[in-house]
């Protein structure tokens, strides 16, 4: 790419040039005005103002009519491809045909919403957008900033807090925790009381290298304590823990719904007022315009839309 000089064009009044497109087509200063709806001075001017800064008389009269100067041919045959060029640029709409599309979009996202979301995306994309492709990765509160900043995913969907004034977000569903355990090993039925959950030993997802995770301020703000003995980042890992051993899992309450029965679990509402957490689309705000991202960003709030409606 070439380098342009911005500061020699900031000098030179670039509506002459098209003062001049408009006297080659009519080579009449009357008529010139007309068309740039200017009065017949102001073109007159401009005129003026080309032949000085040219060098040259540009139009010439020959008889009741003006005619171009052999000069003047020559920049026309310059000024009219630039100007057409940037009629074009003004005109110019991108658009994003997912049909017949061929791009790969990166997404970042929490492990509980990559089960729910991300195959019920990837079966829509192949059967309305074959050339679209998927690239997912997990993404926490701590690093969301940082991975959106860089350019290492396109949006993020889960549970991320308050975003930069450089991004923007789009509500997807408000999330609730429940809990799980197997009947057979505690002697519960749902649902549990207050005293029991709070006593009873518990496993929890975490991202960190705290025990309660993310939830834990909405634990203090609620003023209950968990008698937590177990955190991974996985909820399956969680499941398969409550299924063994006489221990309550607490985890969001769509992947409960969906899972639990696997690990032949029993499910029980949070037996506290706790806070639910808003699960968001996030991305840089640069992009809010980019018609591939807002396809994106479409087709997940469609599909979360479809999920919802199967819980």
């Amino acid at each position: 790419m070439t380098t342009i000089d911005h500061f020699n064009l900031r000098n030179f009044d670039l509506n002459l040039l098209i003062a001049f497109d408009a006297m080659m087509e009519e080579l009449n200063v009357t008529r010139a005005a007309a068309r740039l709806k200017i009065q017949q001075p102001a073109m007159s001017h401009s005129l003026k103002t080309l032949r000085m800064l040219f060098g040259d008389p540009l139009f010439v009269r020959v008889g009741q009519s003006m005619q171009p100067t052999s000069r003047a041919r020559s920049l026309s045959l310059r000024i009219r491809p630039v100007l057409q060029k940037a009629e074009d640029a003004l005109a110019f709409t991108e658009e994003f045909d997912a049909t017949t599309a061929q791009c790969l979009f990166r997404i970042g996202c929490s492990s509980e919403l990559a089960v729910h979301l991300l195959p019920m995306l990837m079966v829509d994309l192949q059967r309305n957008a074959p050339g679209l492709k998927i690239v997912a990765r997990h993404v926490e509160r701590k690093n969301i900033r940082a991975v959106l900043d860089s350019g290492e995913i396109d949006l993020a969907v889960g549970c991320f807090g308050e975003q930069g004034q450089w991004h923007s977000s789009e509500a997807l569903f408000n999330e609730q925790l429940t809990c799980c355990f197997n009947p057979k090993l505690l002697p519960f039925s749902a649902p549990i009381g207050r005293q029991d959950y709070l006593t009873q030993p518990h496993a929890l997802i975490s991202f960190n290298e705290t025990l309660m995770g993310c939830i834990e301020g909405a634990f203090n703000r609620a003023g209950a304590t968990l008698n937590a003995i177990f955190a991974a980042p996985n909820f399956l890992t969680l499941l398969s823990f409550a299924e063994h051993s006489p221990v309550l899992v607490t985890l969001p309450k769509r992947i409960a719904q969906r899972y639990s029965a696997a690990f032949n679990l029993a499910c029980s509402p949070v037996p506290l007022e706790l806070e639910e957490f808003p699960n968001v689309l996030v991305w840089p705000a640069h992009a809010d315009s980019d018609p591939a991202i807002m396809w994106l960003r479409d087709k997940i709030s469609c599909v979360m839309k479809t999920i919802e409606t199967t819980l």
